[in-house]
């Protein structure tokens, strides 16, 4: 724990009441009980709720009653003292996420308190230990798969490592692609010119680009290369040296696409892939390149995959709750169509 976090782990004192064990806290002076209770104690509502434990205050001592896993109660308190003295604000959505993290045996303050990009008035952080991991590998290997559902921040945060990378000037330009397919659509019936077919595949990559570079000035980059915003058909016949490349939705590539994209890496370059191997749009009976790939390139030094899961969804909280509710219904129909294991036959 960082300094805060010795002292109250050293003014910590266990007893038994009965059955029930009871553990008293002692915050440092210095630190605002407001901030880390919460407005009204909302956020000691969420701990109260999240260790089913009675939790009571008084001055800068908090005495915690009850619950099964009183000294965690201590080290999420140290871990919430920390994040405010690194300057982090907390929430209801942060604690829940921090007990999650102490009960995998995670840093919160670690994870919460790790700023990857500034801009427009806001800082962009990890919010689980697997996007703590994820942006890690960004920076330790050259091509990185981000695998997952919905909501877990795979390709958000993967724009956010490109922004700092072109701001520190690691790389030169910034080039966004994705195929363009969709469910129950194809570009020659939607109605415009090429652009204005394509434009709708490619409108959540600007959407999360609005959010990191000042939209006045996306217009200039694009005009003058620094940042592009394409079709995966696009990539064909190019090598992409010094740039930062984003291949989003990756599910919805065939493993043609996605060895012809792969094989535009040039030097001075990184790239990450982005998608969810359970939304496949492609034609019934059509092979994901971002499935195939997981078994080719396994085993290839500097090429890392990482797999995010319904716990790393920061959307909603109903979310994630709907991601596992439709692993659930998929895992007895996929097991249904496994084909049977063939019996070996004796010489």
């Amino acid at each position: 724990m960082a300094a805060s976090g010795r002292q109250m782990s050293e003014s910590q004192n266990s007893t038994q009441q009965g059955a029930r064990s009871q553990i008293k806290i002692v915050v440092p002076d210095e630190q605002s009980m407001v901030a880390l209770l919460g407005s009204r104690d909302e956020l000691l509502a969420v701990v109260e709720r999240a260790f089913n434990s009675d939790i009571h205050v008084r001055g800068n001592e908090i005495t915690v009653t009850g619950g099964s896993e009183p000294e965690l109660v201590a080290k999420l308190f140290g871990e919430m003292v920390t994040l405010l003295r690194k300057g982090a604000s907390l929430t209801p959505e942060s604690v829940e996420r921090s007990v999650s993290m102490l009960r995998e045996s995670g840093r919160p303050a670690e994870v919460l308190s790790h700023d990857i990009l500034s801009s427009r008035g806001r800082t962009i952080r990890p919010k689980t230990v697997n996007q703590k991991r994820y942006v890690d590998a960004i920076d330790q290997h050259t091509v990185v798969f981000g695998i997952g559902p919905a909501g877990t921040g795979k390709t958000y945060l993967a724009m956010a490592k490109a922004v700092k990378a072109l701001q520190e000037k690691k790389v030169n330009r910034i080039i966004l692609t994705r195929p363009a397919v969709e469910a129950g659509e194809r570009l020659g019936f939607l109605p415009g010119t090429l652009y204005e077919k394509i434009d709708p595949y490619l409108r959540p990559l600007y959407d999360a680009l609005h959010d990191m570079v000042d939209p006045g000035s996306i217009p200039q980059l694009m005009q003058a290369g620094t940042i592009e915003v394409a079709p995966l058909a696009y990539m064909r016949g190019r090598t992409l040296n010094d740039s930062f490349i984003i291949l989003d939705e990756a599910q919805n590539t065939s493993p043609e696409q996605m060895k012809m994209f792969l094989t535009r890496l040039g030097f001075g370059s990184k790239i990450v892939v982005t998608g969810d191997v359970t939304q496949v749009d492609l034609p019934s009976g059509s092979r994901s390149g971002l499935a195939v790939v997981q078994d080719i390139l396994k085993d290839v030094e500097d090429i890392y995959f990482c797999r995010l899961s319904s716990t790393d969804v920061v959307r909603h909280r109903l979310v994630s709750d709907i991601v596992d509710a439709y692993e659930r219904y998929d895992a007895p129909q996929a097991e249904q169509q496994r084909p049977p294991r063939r019996e070996r036959g004796r010489r």
